[in-house]
């Protein structure tokens, strides 16, 4: 029996294959493409560090199909972007993991502005597309931040709208340094802008930053300049008459900065020593690029000395160094208001020009210099980024599933054997001494400094979560009750989602009560005294919780009776309806 010959032969193969090489753009689509088979069905993700910021997405996602507005109807940290991106996805892929739904659902807008970029730049060099590209994809599909923050492998539920304010950032960055066509460069620096605002505020202070940069060396033209900033006020204007989402969000904006109002000088030196490598790297390319580029400088310095104007004032500023100086200037900004994010990442667009500038001046000596502190700066980012990722997936060998019942996908995670046994453990730990954990909250102090990062932490609330879900579903059916509306006492609440409930309106989200839970106003003490069963968490009692039950239970004592609904968790039930149904 002969093998069928009807098969293409191999010249065209490679034929083909050659020509896909040169078309980056072609190659950035078919991986996009290729995203909704990894969603298709629920992926297991090894659980870890502060896993559980994640869960705000599906809390907002489940606000967002009730019909509320971030920034109107509820306090957010952030933008309403990324929220509504997630519920989108979520829609689209009810069974994907909901970390990569919530990582990957800015793609929807960094993937067609990467495409305007590799439009516009593969025209003259498809060799410099795909080193935009690649570390873009690099970067986009692999959720994880850079900083070092727990030493156990694990996936990085955290930081995922700072992970995603770097990767725009990364998108801008390279349009203002490779793109040439000034229209195209003001559409894409207009979207990127929107988005970033949209996303995270510090991300618009940070792409204003670059921005800048790239306008006073006159790489970012007036008029372009012009159009995108009138396109930009336009575009919020729209929104804000449609909605009233920007002054909404300008409100919560201000709330957060009364809240949070330490000094910017320590953060930045924060931002600085967690990224210090990266730092000093960019702080001696700097000195180098300067001393190169002295000669230049100083004949431009005398060219605007002779006649001054707008072009010999670019001339002085259009060096590499100053560039650099800028970009990380607003890279340290943006970080000192960050726990976790893929840091600087979106510095190698300049760095890869600058190296390409550096090769081309055809001195070997000044090249090597260049390039080893260009790959001093860049490459600990994808290697630290690449070591995290692979350390989080070889892990999962050692690891085994999670057991719940009425988690959803949210419940699909696994964990070593020694990390759930160490939670079964303290679950019967802080039960038993729930009083002395009580005494450590009240003196200000957490268990763990590290408890929210901890495994065990991570893998009981998931545990405990899904015995609450289960103990409200009993308590309706054994008195014929049905609760619609329901909040959480703690940082995060999934709880409408993972019942198909309704979440109260103005409770805020992610709700740390130190950095992002505003004072009760006469909405808030309306929608808490009308929500139909509040759930509190005790195992263990922390300073967050203590601080919540504290601003919430005053409001819940007049309508609600406490009642233990598990070991782990006290509910408040609205007493009209009890009476109602009773």
């Amino acid at each position: 029996m002969q093998l069928s010959t009807d098969t293409v032969p191999p010249a065209r193969l490679t034929g083909f294959f050659a020509r896909l090489a040169r078309q980056p753009l072609i190659v950035l689509a078919i991986v996009f493409a290729c995203l909704p088979l990894a969603l298709a069905t629920t992926l297991t993700m090894p659980i870890g560090p502060m896993y559980w910021d994640h869960y705000i997405y599906l809390d907002a996602a489940n606000r967002i199909a009730d019909g509320q507005i971030p920034s109107i109807h509820f306090f957010a940290p952030v933008g309403a972007l990324g929220y509504y991106l997630f519920a989108a996805w979520l829609y689209l892929f009810p069974d994907g993991h909901p970390l990569l739904l919530a990582s990957w659902s800015l793609m929807t807008v960094t993937v067609p502005l990467m495409a305007l970029v590799l439009l516009d730049v593969q025209k003259r060099s498809v060799a410099t597309a795909y080193a935009l590209l690649l570390p873009f994809l690099f970067f986009s599909l692999l959720p994880f931040n850079t900083g070092e923050f727990y030493p156990y492998p694990g996936s990085h539920g955290f930081a995922i709208y700072n992970r995603q304010v770097s990767q725009l950032l990364y998108v801008l960055a390279a349009a203002l340094v490779f793109v040439r066509g000034w229209k195209m460069l003001a559409a894409i620096t207009t979207l990127a802008m929107l988005a970033l605002t949209f996303v995270k505020v510090t991300g618009l202070v940070a792409g204003g930053l670059l921005c800048l940069t790239a306008f006073l060396a006159g790489r970012l033209r007036f008029h372009a300049a012009f159009l995108a900033g009138l396109l930009f006020l336009a575009a919020c204007g729209v929104i804000e008459l449609w909605s009233g989402l920007v002054s909404a969000y300008a409100g919560d904006i201000l709330s957060l900065l009364e809240i949070n109002d330490s000094s910017l000088l320590p953060r930045l030196l924060q931002a600085a020593s967690l990224n210090f490598g990266m730092v000093l790297a960019c702080f001696l390319l700097a000195l180098v690029l300067l001393a190169q580029g002295y000669p230049v400088l100083r004949g431009a310095l005398r060219a605007f000395a002779a006649q001054p104007g707008r072009r010999a004032f670019t001339d002085i500023l259009d060096q590499p160094f100053f560039w650099l100086a800028g970009f990380l200037a607003a890279g340290l900004i943006f970080e000192s208001q960050n726990t976790g994010s893929q840091a600087f990442i979106f510095l190698w667009p300049l760095l890869l020009a600058i190296l390409a500038a550096s090769y081309r001046q055809a001195n070997s000596t000044r090249f090597a210099v260049v390039a080893v502190l260009v790959l001093a700066a860049a490459l600990p980012l994808a290697v630290t980024v690449a070591q995290k990722s692979s350390r989080a997936w070889i892990g999962t060998l050692n690891n085994i599933p999670l057991a719940h019942q009425h988690l959803k996908s949210m419940g699909a995670v696994s964990a070593r054997e020694a990390f759930l046994t160490r939670a079964q453990r303290l679950r019967e730990n802080y039960i038993d001494y729930r009083d002395a954990y009580e005494a450590i909250a009240d003196a200000g102090e957490l268990p763990s400094f590290l408890l929210t990062s901890d495994y065990d932490f991570q893998a009981l609330w998931l545990q405990s979560a899904d015995q609450a879900v289960s103990a409200v579903l009993a308590y309706e059916a054994a008195n014929d009750i049905r609760f619609e509306t329901i909040m959480s006492i703690d940082f995060t609440s999934p709880f409408a989602w993972l019942m198909d409930r309704h979440a109260p309106e103005h409770i805020a989200i992610g709700a740390d009560p130190t950095r992002s839970v505003p004072a009760a106003d006469q909405s808030v003490i309306d929608a808490v005294s009308a929500v139909d069963i509040a759930l509190y968490p005790t195992c263990p009692p922390t300073l967050g919780r203590l601080k919540l039950l504290e601003l919430y239970e005053p409001i819940l004592e007049a309508g609600h009776t406490r009642i233990t609904l598990t070991p782990c968790y006290d509910a408040f039930l609205r007493k009209a309806l009890l009476a109602k149904e009773a």
